[in-house]
């Protein structure tokens, strides 16, 4: 083309390609494409608009389905910003280094495969993972140490795939200083759960809680894709993955324990307290007791260190709906009497306490109280003991242990009675709860920043209502029917009146209830 071009209009094209960069673009950049080899990039509307969109605002949020060309038109964005712009410092951060330094390799083909004429600065540095210009423009990948950026002063972050970059929030601590002075950020992700550092950045910006522009691109904005294109490209997907890849749907793309049509169906069912009582207002009743039913309080004790909250649940445990819920912070003399009192409400119902150090505290007042149904266990087997059993025995303590042994036990029981609709749940703070409390390493546990002690809390309940409650009944009736079976073999017959084959009620009653009384000890274990 430059042949063509006379010196004024080669000055025009500059002009105007400096100005319009949307015109750029598509004028004279061109792409590599996995088949065709290099090819203009020829951009569809939704991408102009987007490049239109970068250039009008400082801080940009972009939510995307995958395979949109994002990272392609953000990588020709940048080259038009440090070609005809002076001194202008890009930074590049991604998952990975290399992901970062495959957008600065794209930066460099479109650069490298312009006309000569719009070569307007050379590329005086070239390595893998950096460029710069003779204008004095650079471009840079970097890692996602914390360390990223720090001691420069950016004109434009890019955070490719930021909902997948561990830690964000501790390097956008670091990174934000870099950009505060007049400098711009573009953040692109698909989603990836809840909870992170794009995922509250986006929904802060959809309030206009903050200064990004949010931007959302799903699956059918590009114009080559139909339904039936959608059917065959995610028939072999699981929801979890459509959601993250094509939906833009942060709530069930990502790797929660709890899986996200569960969560979906517990939000459904979400109401609110017919009460709100206690000295921080954070006992929320759904039901007050009945004399009819029977109760079970599951706890977990904040561990003092100012992060965590202490909680409890109440357990009706007829219908497993819970019935009442706390979390607040306060100190374990007065979580003791919370516990107390509100177990003495609800029929004297079994209390477990998690017997951590501070656990330890709160079990103690509540004895000092004669609370008579404080669940005991045994040490080592983690097996219910009756309260009863545990006076004198050092072998037994208060409350339950959660271990490196119980709580992958406890989360999958809670997970089962979730999955089999075991639970009825009420509670929108325990709902908020199950969206970040992810795998992580192959362990359950809150995301970075969240909490998980209600998830705790009822977590106990569930594994507890299944082994000290359900099994002890079962244990019970098992020991009573044997009983009845030394009972029955006893029976004598009376042959000394003739006529009287067996002794008279009234003996036999009285008979059963010296048996009972010697054999108490089997009921009891």
């Amino acid at each position: 083309m430059a042949y063509k071009l006379t010196k004024e209009k080669i000055i025009k094209e500059v002009v105007k390609s400096g100005k319009k960069p949307v015109y750029f673009i598509n004028t004279y950049c061109k792409i590599p494409h996995p088949g065709k080899g290099l090819i203009p990039f020829n951009t569809y509307d939704f991408q102009n608009d987007l490049v239109e969109e970068l250039a009008l605002h400082r801080f940009m949020i972009i939510l995307k389905a995958r395979q949109l060309g994002i990272s392609t038109i953000t990588a020709a964005y940048v080259t038009w910003l440090v070609l005809f712009h002076r001194d202008k410092n890009v930074l590049i951060v991604a998952t990975k280094l290399n992901t970062a330094a495959n957008l600065v390799k794209k930066v460099k083909t479109i650069l490298k495969n312009l006309p000569e004429w719009l070569k307007i600065a050379d590329l005086t540095i070239d390595n893998k993972n950096s460029i710069e210009l003779s204008n004095g423009s650079q471009v840079k990948a970097s890692s996602t140490s914390g360390d990223a950026g720090r001691s420069e002063a950016l004109s434009l972050l890019v955070i490719d795939e930021a909902a997948h970059i561990e830690n964000l929030q501790d390097l956008w601590t670091g990174l934000y200083p870099t950009i505060s002075t007049g400098g711009r950020c573009i953040a692109i992700s698909t989603p990836n759960g809840v909870g992170d550092w794009f995922h509250e950045t986006y929904v802060g910006a959809e309030a206009g809680e903050n200064e990004f522009q949010p931007t959302k691109l799903l699956w059918d904005r590009h114009p080559d894709r139909d339904v039936e294109w959608f059917k065959t490209e995610t028939k072999n997907m699981s929801q979890r993955q459509i959601a993250q890849e094509y939906e833009c749907n942060f709530n069930t793309s990502g790797d929660t324990v709890i899986h996200s049509n569960d969560i979906l169906r517990i939000k459904s069912t979400i109401k609110e307290p017919i009460y709100r009582v206690g000295f921080d207002r954070n006992i929320w009743i759904w039901e007050e007791p009945k004399d009819e039913n029977t109760y079970l309080i599951s706890s977990d004790v904040a561990r003092g260190d100012g992060k965590d909250s202490s909680a409890f649940h109440v357990i009706k445990l007829e219908t497993m709906e819970i019935v009442c819920e706390y979390k607040g912070k306060p100190t374990p003399d007065v979580f003791a009497d919370i516990l107390n009192t509100t177990g003495v409400q609800y029929n004297a119902a079994m209390i477990v306490v998690e017997n951590n150090s501070v656990g330890f505290h709160v079990l103690e007042k509540i004895k000092e109280r004669d609370y008579p149904n404080l669940y005991h266990s045994r040490k080592g087997s983690h097996e219910y003991v009756e309260q009863y059993q545990a006076e004198g025995n050092s072998s037994i303590v208060p409350g339950f242990t959660t271990s490196m042994k119980t709580r992958p036990l406890i989360v999958a029981k809670f997970e089962e009675f979730i999955r089999n609709k075991v639970l009825t749940i009420y509670s929108k703070r325990l709902a908020n709860e199950l969206d970040t409390f992810i795998w992580k390493n192959g362990r359950p546990e809150a995301q970075r920043g969240y909490n998980d002690d209600l998830i705790m809390s009822m977590a106990i309940g569930c594994w507890v209502r299944d082994t000290a409650i359900v099994e002890n009944q079962k244990d019970i009736e098992y020991k009573k029917a044997f009983l009845g079976a030394i009972m029955t073999s006893n029976t004598q017959l009376d042959t000394r009146v003739p006529g009287m084959h067996k002794r008279s009620t009234q003996e036999k009653m009285f008979d059963e209830q010296k048996k009972m009384k010697e054999f108490s000890w089997i009921i009891k274990g």
